[in-house]
């Protein structure tokens, strides 16, 4: 462990602020790691009159980032890509023991840091506008993309350092700069990642301030980050509740936000579907991370007629998995984040069988050192019960049945929340109609895989409390910059839109 730390740059007592060079002096922040509760390092969170010096160099940062080239600020992201390639091991390995997902998902995650670096340097030689024609002679039309500013990015401990490579690869490639806060539960993972972005801007001679940090909570530092105006977007990935306080700050000074909030992700499984496909891609969406993805599968719908079929094939699944430490690659399960995290879904348990909800397996806090560890658990409901309404973050998985397609359709449509969504199903009329305008209204529909592993390639995020946000690829670009629209007029004489006259 002390190895994979010292390779990242982390030390015993590490600063959390960084806007050019490191700071922190406010109250020390031990981080313990679920696994076995054993302290990794402790890191110094930063004050308000620190929090004003790294807004402030982020700020000033942005005034020459701006003007590079886009295809040179590409060349920085591929280093900081290059980068996480020479240290990915370590990386996932810190991402395991911080935050206790297993080892191959930590690799998985870093690999998805990669991919996102990859695809920014494409774009930075792509970051196309259009050419409209004028209805004035002699004019043309035309649009164009600039810088937005200082992209503030928040993020959740559960994926604690892809979903700051989403935002700062993107923006980076724009022209923006980037203040990050972290989740105070993974704040190590952010130190780590911040080092590697420092490395690659001095290297090509460029301000490091343009990738700042500042650790922190949320009701301090994040909120001075959601009030003041010099930061131009908010990307904030995190809970309903959290993102409707975010919003709020935001929106009131107008600035712009990225919300990806709740996920209570569903599969409907169709009599006319594999059902080796529908049990690989559940079983893997529920319990990956240890059921604390936003996109992980919480509600599967199955046809009433293989119901008892799937049923006990995903019973055998589940009570063989095994579950332990998440660096030994024999685990498929590891730890939920911290104890808290537990109590929650013992609670969650609890009001499902109070509404009526039959527990089929799982369930139970393990006897582990750390006191994190849970047996993941299967429950067998009737339709959506309030508390199958809400996203419970752990491995609860709730079981439904239907009659007809359209009826499955209404289930998985039936909650507050529009993330990610699945059909596994054989018959192209049920597919056509999960992806048309009267299926799935979420931001992620798909036929034949899970809820869980989007790609980087496809614009990430949903409807409805899951935000509204979108992130990563597609056009997603657009989000870090500022449109303008211009009139070009070549004709020598002055001729007004929509045919007004001027007689002077």
């Amino acid at each position: 462990m002390r190895k994979v730390l010292s390779a990242l740059g982390i030390s015993d007592v590490n600063p959390g602020g960084f806007s050019g060079s490191w700071m922190g002096g406010g109250k020390a922040q031990p981080v313990l790691s679920p696994i076995d509760g054993e302290r990794l390092a402790t890191v110094q969170n930063v004050t308000p009159q620190e929090f004003e010096a790294i807004l402030a160099g982020c700020h000033r940062a942005f005034a020459s980032w701006k003007l590079v080239p886009a295809p040179k600020r590409g060349e920085v992201v591929k280093e900081i890509g290059d980068e996480l390639r020479r240290n990915k091991a370590a990386l996932a390995e810190l991402v395991t023991l911080e935050m206790g997902k297993t080892l191959r998902e930590g690799l998985g995650e870093v690999q998805e840091m990669i991919d996102i670096c990859d695809l920014a340097v494409g774009l930075s030689r792509q970051l196309y506008g259009l050419t409209m024609p004028s209805e004035r002679r002699m004019h043309r039309l035309q649009e164009q993309w600039h810088p937005l500013g200082v992209v503030g990015v928040i993020t959740a401990f559960n994926f604690p350092v892809a979903v700051w490579s989403w935002n700062t690869a993107i923006a980076l490639v724009c022209g923006d700069t980037v203040l990050w806060k972290p989740s105070s539960k993974a704040p190590l993972t952010a130190i780590a990642c911040t080092r590697i972005a420092e490395k690659a801007l001095r290297k090509f001679g460029f301000d490091p301030a343009i990738c700042s940090l500042a650790i922190g909570r949320g009701s301090d530092i994040g909120d001075l980050i959601n009030t003041d105006p010099r930061v131009a977007l908010v990307s904030y990935t995190g809970s309903v509740p959290g993102g409707r306080h975010v919003g709020g700050l935001v929106q009131a000074r107008f600035g712009r936000h990225i919300l990806e909030l709740g996920g209570n992700n569903a599969v409907i499984v169709s009599e006319k579907g594999d059902l080796d496909i529908a049990l690989r891609s559940i079983y893997f969406g529920a319990i990956g991370t240890s059921g604390q993805r936003c996109t992980s599968t919480r509600r599967v719908i199955v046809h009433e007629s293989i119901f008892e079929t799937f049923k006990t094939r995903l019973l055998e699944l589940y009570r063989q998995t095994p579950i332990g430490d998440p660096l030994e690659d024999k685990h498929l399960m590891g730890p939920l984040v911290d104890a808290g995290a537990v109590d929650t879904m013992l609670a969650a348990i609890e009001t499902v069988k109070a509404q009526g909800g039959r527990i089929l397996c799982g369930g139970e806090r393990l006897p582990h050192p750390g006191g994190c560890y849970v047996t993941p658990c299967i429950a067998e409901v009737s339709g959506n019960l309030p508390i199958v309404q809400e996203e419970t973050f752990a491995p609860v998985l709730y079981l439904m049945t239907y009659k007809t397609i359209e009826e499955a359709i209404a289930l998985q449509n039936g909650v507050p929340q529009g993330l990610s969504s699945a059909i596994i199903t054989n018959d192209q009329r049920e597919s056509e109609l999960f992806l048309s305008v009267s299926g799935s209204d979420c931001g992620i529909a798909n036929v034949n895989t899970g809820t869980s592993g989007a790609e980087i390639g496809g614009a990430f995020g949903g409807e409805k409390e899951t935000g509204g946000g979108r992130e990563s690829g597609s056009d997603a670009w657009k989000a870090y910059m500022r449109r303008q629209t211009s009139a070009l007029n070549f004709s020598g004489q002055v001729e007004l839109a929509q045919g007004i006259t001027l007689d002077i």
